[in-house]
């Protein structure tokens, strides 16, 4: 711990142009409170400059070019269950910004924290037949503690969570604070038949935030949807809502064999309708070929500071015409820095940020 904590001190006393005095100072303080308890406590400055270092080194995140943007809430200190439960609805509300999303990360004691059981703090149910098959499990856990759903495609989860000392239990938001995007088409009416919609905010509550040898257990945190993500990945994988059959269909194209294009032709068309959607309803998305610009910059900004950039290939790649931005051409680093995000076993994989 204390190899990992002076590594961090260093690298981020230095990067803000701390003295050496006081970098050596602060390592020591920290070795004396590691002898005393077998641990330490980072000062608020740490936690958030150290979260802020974790999004930059998100190696599957394209989005990393805003990670100082990133808005840290120290709670550290929430004890009681009504607290927590103000906290996270606080997240959601100040992440959401009526549309205009602002990166967010909520960090809760490392010691004694709560435990969320979500995947994220925002989903949809999923039943057998019935909306995402992603989250059945969670479902089905929801369900064991009492919640009963809509049995519908769309139903949002509760947050299931235990608080130290407690029993496991849900909440169930308050629906004014979740935005959700209705999915049409200006150009394909009939896609209003579908009812699809998505909501607005991504917030990962299933990774352990890690910063200096310290371990943040329940870290929940947020940026903004690439409109792939959606378009591409949630609504058409087969193991997840897999629609491309249903959408190709309101879009009235007449065969889906492979050699006709109608396959390709429905993906960019669903992408064009989550993105004017989010847009019209004025919340917060990016295109993929913009975001692949902004990874540029932020390979850029990352060379000029002397610093060289990891990343997972398959994860920069977007899922839609990979080919035409820059980073599908050459390969990255798979390196994983500290500080940095990482799934937990019962976890899924996916990039914490969008």
């Amino acid at each position: 711990m204390l190899e990992q904590a002076r590594t961090f001190i260093e690298t981020m006393y230095q990067e803000l142009q701390y003295e050496p005095q006081a970098i050596s100072k602060r390592i020591h303080e920290i070795e004396r409170e590691i002898n005393e308890r077998d641990t330490y406590s980072h000062t608020s400055e740490e936690l958030k400059y150290g979260a802020k270092m974790a999004w930059r080194n998100s190696n599957r995140c394209i989005g990393r070019f805003f990670w100082e943007t990133l808005h840290v809430i120290d709670a550290r200190d929430i004890r009681t269950e009504q607290a927590f439960i103000n906290s996270i609805e606080h997240h959601i509300k100040f992440a959401t910004n009526d549309g205009k999303i602002k990166p967010c990360i909520t960090i809760y004691s490392a010691e004694d924290p709560p435990t969320i059981y979500n995947n994220q703090l925002i989903r949809y149910a999923g039943y057998v037949e019935k909306g995402d098959p992603a989250e059945q499990e969670v479902t089905q856990l929801a369900h064991h503690l009492g919640w009963s759903g809509g049995y519908t495609d769309f139903d949002i989860l509760p947050l299931i969570y235990r608080c130290p000392n407690g029993s496991m239990k849900y909440h169930e938001y308050n629906s004014n604070i979740i935005k959700e995007v209705p999915i049409t088409h200006d150009k394909f009416p009939k896609l209003k038949s579908l009812n699809l919609k998505w909501y607005a905010v991504p917030i990962i509550s299933n990774m352990d935030l890690k910063i200096g040898g310290i371990t943040y257990p329940t870290a929940p945190f947020n940026g903004w949807y690439m409109v792939n993500e959606i378009a591409v990945r949630n609504f058409t994988d087969s193991y997840r809502y897999n629609l491309l059959e249903k959408v190709a269909a309101a879009f009235e194209f007449d065969t889906l064999k492979n050699n006709s294009f109608n396959k390709d032709r429905t993906l960019v068309e669903l992408n064009d309708a989550v993105y004017q959607s989010f847009k019209n309803e004025g919340v917060s998305i990016v295109d993929h070929l913009t975001a692949s610009k902004q990874f540029e910059r932020f390979e850029s900004n990352e060379h000029k500071q002397h610093r060289t950039v990891t990343g997972k290939w398959s994860w920069l790649a977007p899922s839609l015409s990979p080919t035409l931005v820059s980073n599908y051409h050459h390969g990255y680093d798979n390196t994983m820095r500290e500080p940095n995000f990482f799934y937990k076993k019962r976890g899924t994989s996916g990039c914490p940020f969008h």
